[in-house]
C-alpha cells in the first residue's frame, strides 16, 4: 500500500473530527449523563485506530499545530488539516442542532471564571498534544495502543476538567459547539487561544524530555527522567484533585484513564513511576541498585504533587479537601485499605513493567492504570483511595490553610502505610519470580521417559 494522498487524509482528519463533535452533542442534548465521557474518549480512540495509517488522525488543530512546531508535520499540511478539521466540527455542531433542534452554549460552568476555564483548557490540551507526540510520533514497544493512550485523556479530562470549563482541549469543538449555538463564535475564540497555548507547552516539553525527537534508541538523561517523572505526577495528582472537588461520579476510571496514558507517554524514558511507593518497590527489587536517583525521582515526585495540588485549589477558587480516613471509618480502617491496594498496584507494577521475564511492552500501561480503579472503587470510601505518597502530600499540603495541620500528620502515616504496600510486594515478587520458577520449562511426556 503506498502513501495516502493528501485528499485522503483530508477527507479521514473531516471524517474524524466531526464524528468527535457529533458524538459529543449527542451526549450532552441526550443527558447521557456519567458515561459522556467514556462515549467521547471511545469515538476518539476507534476513529484514531480507523484513520491513524491514513492521515495520522489529529482531528483537532491543536494536535497538529504541535507537530508542526516539532517538525513531525510541514506547515503547509499543518494549514490544511486545521482548515478540514475546523469545517467537520462546525458541520457536526449543526449536523447535532439539526438532530434534536438545539444546541448549546460554550463557556465555563455557573460558579467558574474564564481564568479557571483557561487553565484547564491549558492543561488538558497539553495532556493531550503530549501523549500525541510521546506514543504516536515515536518509535517504541507500546506504540500499537496509540489509540487508546490518546483517546483516553478524554476520560482523565471529561470528569474533572470538564466540570469546570466543558472539556473541549481542541479549536475544534470549541467552534463547532460554540457556532451552533450562536453562529458567532464568542468564547471558543479564547478557548481557541487557550488550547494553542497548551499544544505549544507540550512541543517545548517534549523537545525537553526528548531531545534527539524520541528516536528509537535515544538514551535519556537525570534531568530527561525528572521531568518525566515530575510532570507524570502533576498530571496524576491535578486529576485526583479536579475529579473529587468536581464531585466526579467516575472519578477512580478518571484517575486511572490519566495514569495509564502518562503511562504510555513516558515509560521508556523515565519507567513512569509518578509514585515514591513504586519507586521505593523498584528498588527494592534492584536490591538498592540506583538508590540516588531513586531519591531524585521520590524528591521531584513530591514536588509534582504539591504543584498540582495547588493548580487545582486555584482553578476552584482556593478550595481544597482534607485527607484522612471517611466519615463511619477509623484511621486503622484507611491504613490498612492505603497499605493493601498500593501493595496491589506495585506488584503489578513490578510483574508488568520492571520483571526482565514477564513484563510486557503492550499492557503494562493498562495494567498499572487498571489497579487505580480497582483501589478507588474498592477503598475510596474508606480511606480516599490514595496509594500514593505524592498524592498524600499533595491533598495534604494544599489544604492546610483550609483543614489545619492535621491532613499533614495524615500524610505521613498514609505514606508509611503505602511504602509498607510497596516493599509487601517486593517481597512477593522476589519468592514468586525466582529465575528457578521462571526458567523451568515443563518437560513432555518423552522427556521424562528418557
Amino acid at each position: 500500500m503506498g502513501e495516502p494522498t493528501l485528499s485522503a487524509k483530508l477527507i479521514a482528519e473531516f471524517t474524524g473530527t466531526f464524528l468527535l463533535i457529533f458524538t459529543i452533542g449527542c451526549n450532552v442534548l441526550s443527558g447521557s449523563g456519567m458515561w459522556a465521557g467514556i462515549s467521547i474518549a471511545c469515538v476518539l480512540m476507534v476513529s484514531i485506530f480507523a484513520f491513524g495509517a491514513i492521515s495520522g488522525a489529529n482531528f483537532n488543530p491543536a494536535v497538529s499545530v504541535a507537530l508542526g512546531i516539532n517538525g513531525k508535520m510541514d506547515w503547509p499540511q499543518v494549514g490544511m488539516y486545521a482548515g478540514v478539521q475546523l469545517a467537520g466540527g462546525i458541520a457536526a455542531g449543526f449536523a447535532y442542532f439539526g438532530l434534536f433542534g438545539k444546541a448549546f452554549a460554550l463557556g465555563p460552568a455557573k460558579g467558574f471564571n474564564i481564568a479557571s476555564a483557561g487553565a484547564c483548557e491549558v492543561l488538558y490540551t497539553f495532556m493531550l498534544c503530549f501523549v500525541v507526540l510521546n506514543v504516536a510520533a515515536v518509535e517504541k514497544g507500546c506504540q500499537k495502543w496509540f489509540g487508546l493512550a490518546i483517546g483516553f485523556v478524554i476520560v482523565a479530562g471529561a470528569y474533572g476538567a470538564g466540570a469546570v470549563s466543558g472539556g473541549c482541549f481542541n479549536p475544534a469543538v470549541a467552534i463547532g459547539i460554540d457556532v451552533s449555538h450562536s453562529f458567532v463564535p464568542f468564547y471558543s475564540l479564547a478557548y481557541t487561544a487557550f488550547e494553542l497555548i497548551g499544544a505549544a507547552l507540550a512541543a517545548g516539553l517534549f523537545k525537553v524530555i526528548r531531545p534527539k525527537g524520541g528516536e528509537k534508541d535515544e538514551d535519556y538523561t537525570l534531568t530527561s527522567k525528572l521531568a518525566s517523572e515530575f510532570i507524570g505526577t502533576y498530571i496524576l495528582v491535578l486529576t485526583v484533585g479536579l475529579n473529587v472537588l468536581a464531585k466526579s461520579p467516575a472519578g477512580a476510571f478518571s484517575i486511572a484513564a490519566s495514569l495509564m496514558c502518562m503511562i504510555f507517554a513516558l515509560g521508556d524514558v523515565s519507567g513512569a513511576n509518578f509514585n515514591p511507593a513504586v519507586t521505593l518497590a523498584i528498588l527494592i527489587h534492584k536490591k538498592g541498585e540506583g538508590a540516588a536517583d531513586a531519591g531524585a525521582y521520590i524528591g521531584t515526585q513530591l514536588v509534582g504533587g504539591i504543584a498540582a495540588a495547588f493548580t487545582y485549589s486555584f482553578i476552584h477558587g482556593g478550595k481544597s479537601f482534607p485527607l484522612g480516613a471517611q466519615p463511619g471509618y477509623a484511621m486503622s480502617q484507611a491504613l490498612t485499605a492505603e497499605m493493601m491496594f498500593t501493595f496491589v498496584l506495585c506488584l503489578v507494577v513490578l510483574c508488568t513493567a520492571v520483571h526482565e521475564k514477564t513484563k510486557s511492552a503492550n499492557f503494562f500501561g493498562l495494567a498499572i492504570g487498571s489497579c487505580v480503579t480497582v483501589g478507588g472503587c474498592a477503598i475510596g470510601a474508606i480511606s480516599g483511595g490514595s496509594l500514593n505518597p505524592a498524592v498524600s502530600f499533595g491533598i495534604a499540603t494544599s489544604s492546610v490553610l483550609q483543614h489545619g495541620a492535621n491532613s499533614l500528620l495524615n500524610a505521613a502515616t498514609y505514606s508509611l502505610a503505602e511504602f509498607a504496600g510497596a516493599g509487601i510486594a517486593a517481597g512477593i515478587v522476589m519468592v514468586t519470580h525466582m529465575e528457578g520458577v521462571l526458567d523451568e520449562t515443563p518437560k513432555t511426556d518423552a522427556e521424562k521417559a528418557n
